[in-house]
């Protein structure tokens, strides 16, 4: 008899991953962000848009995973982006270089809370 655990692990990769959020990613230059917190260009950090910045409380430190292409990456949570979209994101460029090439600027990606 199969346990709950491994019937929802079948399901899963039968399903594939569904990302809770889409939008756009840009890349820009952290500094002091808006969880208090400084990042440099080195870290893979990331600003959520004002709706999901403000929909969790406890977002900053949180790590997002980020799909594009058949690439992933993951990130934290350290800034809000002001002018981001709803469901849109703002990354470091090393977060960015991780799915992308720099050249682009801007993409259309998933991405969801990781567990």
């Amino acid at each position: 008899m199969l346990s709950l655990t491994q019937i929802i692990v079948a399901l899963s990769c039968t399903l594939g991953y569904a990302a809770a959020f889409s939008g756009d990613i840009t890349y820009y230059e952290p500094g002091l962000g808006s969880c208090g917190e400084t990042s440099s260009d080195s870290d893979r950090v990331v600003a959520l848009a004002p709706a999901q910045f403000a929909s969790d409380p406890q977002a900053c430190g949180k790590t997002i995973q980020i799909s594009m292409n058949n690439k992933t990456t993951t990130a934290k949570v350290v800034d809000k982006c002001p002018s981001c979209a709803d469901g849109s994101i703002d990354v470091s460029s090393t977060a960015f270089q991780d799915l992308a090439p720099l050249t682009i600027g801007r993409a259309q990606i998933e991405w969801d809370f990781a567990s």
